[in-house]
C-alpha cells in the first residue's frame, strides 16, 4: 500500500459488489479520486452515468475527475450537466465555478457560481474557500481574507482556507501577475503584450547606455588625480562626433520603439497591466524615462577643451548615473518591494494552523524523549503526518523571507555609525536578534535546511558583533579589536548572502522551489474530509415520492420580508429520478425564494410526515426544489425519527 505525505492512499479501489448501482459507483469514483486515482475515478463515474443518467452526483464526480486530468473544457461540460439536473445543488454549482476558474477568461462566470454556491449553502465551508481563491488570484487580499475567515468560523480544520489565509498577509501574487483574471482577453494576448514592453524597454536602456558609455570615453574621462566625485576634461577633440553619434542612438531608439509598438496587441490592457505587475510597471516606468535622461544628458555634455581642466556639470553626471545604473537600482527596489511585502510572522501562524496536530507523547517521556521539538511546539524540521505539501512549502518560503527582513535590517543598522558617525548607534542592531525569537513563537516547523539556518543565524552574529564593537569604539576609541569585530560583523552578513545564493543556485539547478516569493502556492487540500463538490446527493425514499405526488398536504416554508413564512403549495408537478421537486406556488412563494433560496418542504401522509430542507430555484412556471437533507418522522407518539 503507497502513501503520500497528504495522507493519500494510493491502493487502487475495487468495483462495487453491485454493478447495476449508480450510487455504488458514484462511491467507488469517490473512493479513487480520495486515492489520486483520477482515470480509475473518471471510470467509475461513466460507469454510474449509464446506469442513471438523470444522477447528477455522477456528471459532478466526472467533472472533478477530468479537472484533475486536465482536461478542462470536459470538466466544464460535465459540471454544466450536473447544474441542469440540479440547479438548487450547491455542490453541482461548486463544482462548475472550480471548472471555470481554469479556462481563460471565464473568471466572472466563475465567480457568479461560487457566490450561488455561497447563498445556497452558506453553513458549508467550501464555497467560502473558493470564493477566497478567486478573490485571491486577483490580487484582492482584504476579500479574500474575509471569505477564508468564513470559512474558519464554520470549520476551524480546514487547510486549504489556513494556507491561502496566510498567502492573503504576505500579500501574494501570482508569478507575472500582469493579467486579471476577469479580463476578457486571452492571457496570451496580454502575454505577448508584456513582452514585448519588455522587450522594448531592455532594448532602449541597453542601447542608450552603450551610447552614453561611449560618449563618457570620447568626451569625459576622470582624472584620478581629483578628489572623488569631481572629473577633468581630457578632451580629445570628439566633442562634435559624440553628439552625432548620441543622435544616432536616439534614431536606433525610435526604430525599436516602432517595431516593439507593433507587437502590443492589447493595448487596451496595458494601464491595467502596469498597475497589477510591479515588475512590469517598473521596466516601462525606467524605459520612459532612461531616454529623457538621456537626451538630458546629450544637451548638457561638456564642451571639449584639449588640455583644460573643468568641473562636470551636475545635471549631466546625474542623467548619466541614470542612464547607466538604473539596471542595478531597479534590482534594488524590487528586491526591497519584495521583501518587505506583507506580515511574515503572521502568515506563519497560518501555515502553522493548517498542519494536524502533534500526537500526545507518551505519558512516561520526558524533556529528552523529543530533543528535536521546537519552541513553538512543531517538531524541527519534521514534516507531520497528513501534512498539506503547500503549507510546508510555503513554510519554508517564508522563513527565507524573516532571514532576508533580518540580513537587510542588519546591514541597514550596520551603516548607522558610519553615516553619523556615532557609534553607540551599533546598539541598534540588537533589535534584530531581540525579534526573530518571535518567529519560533509561531509554532511553524522550521525546515531541515542548513542553509536557511546559517542564512537565520548569520545576521544575529552580526547584529551582536556590530553592537559590541560599536560599544566598545565609544569606550576605546579606534582598536584592532573594534576593526577585528567589525570584520567579524560585515564577514557574518557575507556568509548570510552566501547561504542565500547556494541555496538559489541549487533550486535553479534541480528546478525545485527557491528561497523567494515566486515559489509561494496556494492550497487546495480538504484535509480528511470530502470536498464539498464530491459530497453525495439527498436520496429520496419510494415513500416520500409516493407522498409528495399524491399528497395534498404540502407545506412551504421559507422566509418572507416580515420574517418566516408558511405557504400552501397548489401542485407538486413532478418528483424527478434525481430527487428533484417541481412545484407550483403563489407570487409570495417566488418573492420569498428570489429573497432567499433556501425553504424546507413539509410533506404530509397518513403514516409518517417527511420534512425536505433544501433549495428553491425558479425555472419558468415552476419552482424546482433540489434537496439537501431530509427527514421522515412518525406522527408524535410514536417517538421515533429516520433521517435519510
Amino acid at each position: 500500500m503507497g502513501s503520500d505525505i497528504d495522507g493519500c492512499d494510493t491502493s487502487p479501489v475495487p468495483p462495487p459488489l453491485d454493478r447495476a448501482d449508480p450510487r455504488a459507483w458514484c462511491a467507488v469514483a469517490t473512493a479513487r479520486l480520495s486515492h489520486d486515482q483520477p482515470e480509475a475515478a473518471l471510470e467509475a463515474a461513466r460507469q454510474a452515468i449509464g446506469c442513471d443518467p438523470q444522477e447528477e452526483w455522477g456528471h459532478r464526480l466526472a467533472g472533478a475527475a477530468l479537472e484533475r486530468l486536465g482536461r478542462d473544457t470536459e470538466a466544464v461540460a460535465a459540471a454544466r450537466e450536473a447544474v441542469r439536473l440540479a440547479p438548487g445543488s450547491w455542490a453541482a454549482r461548486l463544482r462548475l465555478a472550480s471548472a471555470l476558474r481554469r479556462v481563460p477568461g471565464r473568471w466572472r462566470e466563475a465567480w457568479a457560481e461560487a457566490r450561488r454556491a455561497v447563498r445556497f449553502a452558506p453553513d458549508e465551508p467550501d464555497p467560502h474557500v473558493l470564493c477566497g481563491d478567486l478573490a485571491l488570484l486577483r490580487g484582492d487580499h482584504d476579500g479574500a481574507a474575509r471569505a477564508y475567515g468564513a470559512a474558519l468560523r464554520m470549520r476551524r480544520d480546514h487547510p486549504a482556507a489556513w494556507v491561502n489565509l496566510g498567502l492573503t498577509m504576505l500579500r501574494w501574487q501570482r508569478p507575472r501577475d500582469h493579467h486579471d483574471p476577469a479580463w476578457e482577453a486571452d492571457p496570451r494576448d496580454t502575454g505577448r503584450a508584456r513582452r514585448a514592453l519588455e522587450t522594448w524597454s531592455r532594448q532602449v536602456r541597453v542601447i542608450l547606455a552603450v551610447a552614453t558609455a561611449g560618449i563618457c570615453v570620447a568626451v569625459v574621462l576622470p582624472d584620478p588625480g581629483l578628489l572623488p566625485g569631481t572629473h577633468r576634461l581630457l578632451g580629445a577633440g570628439l566633442h562634435g562626433e559624440a553628439r552625432i553619434g548620441g543622435a544616432l542612438a536616439l534614431a536606433a531608439v525610435l526604430a525599436v520603439c516602432v517595431r516593439q509598438a507593433a507587437r502590443v496587441g492589447a493595448s487596451a490592457y496595458v494601464p491595467g497591466m502596469l498597475r497589477r505587475d510591479l515588475r512590469l510597471g517598473m521596466s516601462v516606468a525606467l524605459g520612459l524615462l532612461t531616454p529623457a535622461a538621456y537626451v538630458a544628458a546629450l544637451a548638457t555634455l561638456p564642451e571639449s577643451r584639449p588640455g583644460s581642466l573643468q568641473e562636470v556639470s551636475e545635471v549631466w553626471a546625474g542623467a548619466t548615473g541614470l542612464v547607466l545604473l538604473n539596471p542595478a537600482a531597479a534590482l534594488v527596489v524590487r528586491l526591497l518591494a519584495e521583501t518587505w511585502r506583507g506580515r511574515p510572522v503572521a502568515a506563519l501562524r497560518r501555515f502553522a494552523a493548517a498542519l494536524p496536530p502533534l500526537p500526545a507523547p507518551p505519558a512516561s517521556s520526558g524533556p529528552a524523549a523529543d530533543p528535536g521539538r521546537t519552541a513553538g511546539g512543531a517538531r524541527a524540521g519534521g514534516a507531520r503526518a497528513g501534512s498539506d505539501r503547500a503549507a510546508l512549502r510555503d513554510i519554508a518560503v517564508t522563513f527565507w523571507i524573516v532571514a532576508a527582513r533580518a540580513w537587510q535590517a542588519t546591514a541597514a543598522l550596520m551603516l548607522v555609525p558610519f553615516v553619523t558617525g556615532a557609534p553607540l548607534a551599533a546598539l541598534a542592531c540588537l533589535a534584530v536578534p531581540a525579534v526573530l525569537p518571535r518567529v519560533r513563537a509561531t509554532g511553524a516547523p522550521r525546515p531541515r535546511d542548513r542553509w536557511l539556518a546559517v542564512a537565520l543565524a548569520a545576521p544575529a552574529v552580526a547584529a551582536v558583533c556590530a553592537a559590541c564593537a560599536g560599544a566598545a569604539g565609544a569606550i576605546a576609541g579606534p582598536d584592532p579589536a573594534v576593526v577585528a569585530a567589525w570584520r567579524c560583523a560585515w564577514g557574518a552578513l557575507a556568509l548570510g548572502a552566501a547561504a542565500f545564493a547556494v541555496r538559489a543556485t541549487r533550486a535553479w539547478w534541480r528546478g525545485g522551489p527557491g528561497p523567494w516569493r515566486a515559489s509561494l502556492v496556494p492550497s487546495e487540500s480538504r484535509g480528511t474530509r470530502m470536498p464539498g463538490d464530491l459530497t453525495p446527493s439527498a436520496c429520496l425514499s419510494e415513500e416520500v415520492r409516493h407522498a409528495a405526488a399524491y399528497s395534498r398536504s404540502v407545506v412551504l416554508a421559507c422566509t418572507g420580508a416580515d420574517g418566516p413564512r408558511a405557504l400552501a403549495v397548489s401542485a407538486v408537478t413532478s418528483v424527478a429520478p434525481s430527487g428533484e421537486f417541481r412545484l407550483i406556488a403563489g407570487d409570495e412563494a417566488w418573492d420569498a425564494v428570489r429573497r432567499d433560496p433556501r425553504v424546507v418542504l413539509f410533506v404530509g401522509d397518513p403514516r409518517f410526515w417527511a420534512e425536505v430542507r433544501g433549495v428553491a430555484v425558479p425555472d419558468d412556471d415552476v419552482l424546482r426544489v433540489t434537496p439537501r437533507q431530509v427527514l421522515m418522522r412518525e406522527y408524535p407518539g410514536r417517538h421515533q425519527a429516520r433521517t435519510r
